[in-house]
């Protein structure tokens, strides 16, 4: 029986995870009431990849304010209704033996709500969405506010992780980048300023949620003009400073602009850059659903945790083909003894 790296538990700062396996946040536009409150397919949904054995959940984009959603159907935290279902639903998965996160959003210009429109300075992400509004010191200070709010609400929900979005140009990352933010007071010009309401989220989330926080970046933005590999490592230092104990590195989504090649493991290397050079655990993503890439990736320590999305979409039971295909089933802890039988067929 062969030793697999992808089973082996993991501490992460404050946080203890049975696996290395991550199920990130991916939409689902399943709350067709719009108001933003988990339902029944929630449960289902994510019930299914707990029973599979992932050791994290991370649920999908939530919005920390009605107009701060991507669209209409997304989750959202910002009232007691919604934390509600969202403590049904941690209740529910940690019943069935995932620990559970909540990715907090804002989508500023890439925002597809009625309502008001909102970015870092008032450039439009394509003709097919609106021209947002440049945001006042006051509206910067508003939306601090609302993480805050919505970071005690996921305390009070009873997440074991809380994740900042900072990544596939949402708010923050249009804060973050020079192809977006083109302010001249504190908030925009130099990386430091740039990176000033990043630093204003984390404090005050912190100060109100008790348990693991952590940041999603996209360490790549695909163009010459934006912000460069080594401003990443710098922000990543920050992030650590300021009291991140994971960062989930993707890529892309500042602009309309692909990569010029997608290939298994073709993110490693930005968050492998990060992990080596700063020295914070991270996680990464991006047609990783090769169990043996998958092992080799955390064997040879370029990432700590592996995030799967479109492979536990595919199948919510991903972990029991992986344990197969890397010859260590008997160590793979299903459920219950039902499941048992689910080993062998």
């Amino acid at each position: 029986m062969r030793k697999s790296v992808l089973f082996d538990p993991i501490t992460i700062g404050s946080l203890e995870l049975k696996n290395r396996v991550m199920m990130p946040s991916m939409l689902t536009n399943e709350v067709h009431k719009k108001d933003g409150v988990p339902t029944d397919f929630h449960m289902i949904h994510y019930g299914a990849r707990a029973l599979g054995g992932v050791g994290l959940i991370l649920l999908e984009g939530t919005g920390i304010s009605a107009d701060g959603r991507i669209f209409e159907t997304d989750l959202g935290l910002w009232n007691e209704e919604q934390m509600v279902g969202m403590k049904r639903l941690v209740d529910l998965l940690h019943g069935y033996g995932s620990k559970v996160g909540v990715q907090l959003s804002h989508a500023g210009r890439k925002s597809e709500v009625p309502g008001r429109v909102i970015a870092p300075s008032a450039i439009a992400y394509s003709d097919e969405y609106r021209q947002p509004e440049a945001m006042t010191v006051e509206d910067i200070q508003t939306v601090v506010e609302q993480f805050k709010a919505s970071a005690a609400l996921a305390e009070k929900a009873g997440f074991d992780v809380l994740e900042i979005h900072v990544a596939h140009g949402y708010l923050l990352n249009q804060f973050i980048t020079p192809l977006v933010n083109k302010r001249t007071d504190s908030y925009g010009g130099s990386l430091e300023n740039r990176y000033r309401i990043v630093r204003e989220v984390i404090h005050a989330a912190k100060s109100v949620f008790t348990g693991a926080v952590w940041a999603r970046i996209s360490g790549a933005e695909y163009d010459e003009a934006g912000t460069t590999a080594d401003e990443f490592v710098t922000i990543a230092q920050w992030m650590k400073e300021d009291g991140i104990e994971l960062i989930d590195v993707s890529s892309g989504g500042v602009i309309n602009r692909a990569p010029d090649a997608i290939y298994p493991g073709y993110q490693v290397q930005l968050g492998s850059r990060i992990k080596n050079e700063v020295g914070i655990p991270i996680s990464v993503v991006g047609i990783l659903g090769s169990p043996e890439l998958a092992e080799y990736i955390l064997r040879s320590n370029q990432s700590d945790l592996i995030a799967l999305g479109r492979p536990l979409l595919s199948n919510p039971n991903w972990l029991w083909h992986a344990a197969r295909e890397l010859g260590t089933i008997e160590n793979y802890k299903v459920f219950n003894e039902t499941y048992e039988r689910g080993k062998r067929f």
